[in-house]
């Protein structure tokens, strides 16, 4: 088979016209690698492809022409049949009260011929939240100071800032990925390059809130965190080995001297999340062992047999691994604790979670999820304006034949690892769920091509996961996408993310009030956008310009926005024009969430990240200006609660 077919069956687009206007096409020796590095895929006989069953009236799956009638057709469970039947006609028409979730379907014609199709039954939409409109506010978790964290903000800060939130009127708190990065490498903290979406940043703990911990297990932790807490920098590199010291002293008194409620609770966390938990737990004492990527490892490692993981469990590394599950243990709880003070407190949404768009291809998720996942395939973006060569996030994202071929419970479960603490989610380049531009290693950027995602299917199964978990998904849908992609997106109760910056016409006029869409999220900037003080005083593209990065903006233009944004206000009845005369005029919009960011209200002029940029700028690393007890006093609350009066939670004082 040539590479043209097997592009076509597999879905990857070699031929397409970039954003300049340009027609690209992969070169054979990339196209050969893309095509090598994913798996087969299905071409099915009897139906176009996985069948999606909303839990509508009347449901039915057109069926193709291929098939002697009558077709049998059988839905497959986990362990039983679900339900079964024959049509003559081609389509079926499914029963009612099909069990939501994912199944397998077995179809089988007059003359025998056979085969098996993912399903997934699924609501008709989303979970859609019961509230009219509210707001967020929008926070970098490591930023935080407070005089008692240890150099970084953590769970209990979160607390904090939930009952802040709350006094401020807020319906929740916006927080970055709180992915877990890998712990060896404390300098490389960017959120969105995660080890695993499926676990979290253990160095988020709050150590000294574990029970079985005291400060005289680590009698020099006092005095070194006083000394991280100071600058106005997250010091990764000394932090990072203090936090832990102080998790692994926790851990060692938690052998000897938990209560037996406290093991009986650890015990039901290590069931609750197996198998997934304790792979991750030997997947990192693996990884400490071998020290490079999981490939390099010794054949038996290579790949996750469930028989040598038990064998290392129950072996001399038992410890190690319990610690590693110990330690997301108190992750997670810390973290639950904060959502549940939040629905104590009465917020309409608590937390608001970010997942990243991928992960490192040496982490665990690429390591377990082999097949669903390409780790020699890099996620990024065709040429464009601002990058005339393409970008390549170094990211590994799931394929559609590795996901279809486990009735996408990977993906499922990457989902579920976030919406568990959350009210909202954001699925960061959410247009990845219907085509990825995937970079093959040791190609540049311009040589990529777009793969073509089953997105009906991942809809259902976002819709699935929101209405289980109950939240939100808000999808970042920034920039051009295909026709269709956001109505399709909205009909699965998938929302928007609109960002004011962008929302301009060709003339740099800034969109007026009607413009912005009920079910989505609405905010001024973004993490790697200028925050508003930064933008009015052009610091951003003095910034830029310092670092040798066209800021794709001059003066000139800058003086034409701050005039169009004083335009777009004045015509709203808003005679001022600072941050407060903004929020002003977004929270009268009908977009149903607004986020704030704490970095605007207290006046911060550098951005938390700068793309492009690794070394050059402090991405990740910025703290706040003022310790989280004192921010309420810096920030003028008269302002905000007049400018968010129309959707501020009742009683925010």
């Amino acid at each position: 088979m040539n590479l043209l077919d097997q592009a076509e069956i597999k879905g990857v687009q070699s031929e397409f016209i970039d954003a300049l206007g340009k027609l690209r096409v992969t070169a054979p020796e990339a196209l050969k690698s893309i095509l090598d590095a994913l798996p087969e895929k299905r071409v099915y006989r009897f139906v176009s492809g996985p069948v999606v069953v909303r839990a509508l009236a009347n449901a039915r799956t057109q069926l193709a022409a291929a098939g002697a009638t009558p077709l049998q057709w059988k839905i497959t469970g986990s362990f039983n049949v679900i339900a079964q039947g024959e049509t003559r006609e081609p389509v079926i028409s499914w029963p009612a009260g099909l069990p939501l979730g994912y199944h397998r379907l077995t179809l089988t014609d007059a003359e025998g011929v056979s085969e098996e199709v993912p399903m997934i039954v699924a609501p008709e939409r989303a979970f859609g939240g019961d509230f009219d409109r509210g707001w967020l506010l929008a926070v970098q978790l490591y930023s935080v100071r407070s005089d008692r964290n240890w150099g970084i903000g953590d769970f209990t800060d979160l607390a904090g800032l939930v009952r802040l939130a709350r006094q401020l009127g807020a319906d929740g708190v916006g927080l970055n990925p709180l992915h877990v990065l890998f712990d060896d490498h404390p300098a490389d903290c960017s959120p969105y390059s995660p080890n695993s979406r499926l676990f979290l940043n253990p160095l988020y703990i709050d150590v000294e809130a574990i029970p079985e911990y005291s400060p005289k297990l680590v009698p020099d932790a006092a005095a070194i965190a006083a000394r991280l807490r100071e600058g106005d920098r997250v010091r990764y590199r000394e932090m990072a080995p203090l936090k832990w010291r102080g998790l692994r002293a926790a851990f060692d008194s938690f052998v000897t001297k938990a209560s037996e409620a406290r093991r009986q609770e650890f015990a039901a966390f290590r069931t609750e999340r197996a198998p997934l938990l304790s792979r991750f737990a030997c997947f990192e004492v693996l990884r400490h062992r071998f020290a490079g990527p999981w490939w390099e490892w010794p054949r038996e490692w290579q790949q996750p047999d469930e028989a040598k993981l038990a064998e290392l469990r129950d072996g001399p590394d038992k410890r190690d691994v319990e610690f590693v599950e110990f330690v997301q243990w108190t992750a997670e709880s810390q973290l639950q604790a904060a959502k549940v003070l939040a629905a104590q407190l009465g917020m309409k949404v608590g937390l608001y979670l970010d997942v990243a768009v991928g992960v490192q291809s040496n982490g665990f998720d690429a390591w377990n999820e082999q097949m669903a996942i390409s780790r020699h395939l890099a996620v990024g973006a065709p040429p464009d304006v601002l990058n005339t060569v393409g970008q390549d996030w170094g990211l590994a994202g799931f394929n559609a034949g590795g996901l279809e071929a486990q009735s996408f419970v990977p993906f499922a479960a990457m989902l579920a690892a976030s919406m568990r603490h959350a009210g909202a989610i954001r699925l960061d380049h959410v247009l990845g769920l219907k085509r990825l531009y995937l970079v093959p290693r040791g190609f540049k950027p311009d040589n990529g091509a777009y793969v073509q995602m089953p997105f009906e299917a991942l809809l259902a199964a976002v819709a699935r996961e929101s209405a289980k978990h109950k939240c939100i998904v808000i999808g970042e849908d920034l920039g051009t996408v295909p026709e269709g992609f956001r109505e399709t997106m909205q009909d699965f109760g998938i929302w928007s993310y609109l960002v004011m910056m962008f929302e301009r016409d060709d003339a740099g006029r800034f969109r007026n009030i009607d413009h912005y869409r009920p079910n989505a999220l609405v905010t001024l900037n973004t993490h790697d956008l200028c925050t508003y003080a930064g933008w009015r005083s052009f610091s951003d593209l003095k910034m830029k310009l310092s670092l040798g990065i066209d800021p794709g903006e001059n003066d000139e233009a800058r003086w034409h926005a701050l005039g169009m944004l004083d335009e777009i206000l004045r015509f709203n009845g808003i005679q001022a024009n600072d941050l407060y005369s903004v929020l002003t005029f977004l929270s009268r919009t009908p977009s149903r969430l607004l986020a704030v960011s704490l970095e605007d209200l207290l006046g911060v002029i550098d951005q938390p990240n700068i793309p492009g940029t690794i070394d050059e700028h402090p991405n990740w690393r910025q703290r706040l200006p003022v310790a989280l007890d004192k921010i309420a006093s810096r920030v003028d609350l008269a302002s905000l609660k007049a400018a968010t009066r129309e959707r501020s939670s009742a009683g925010g004082g």
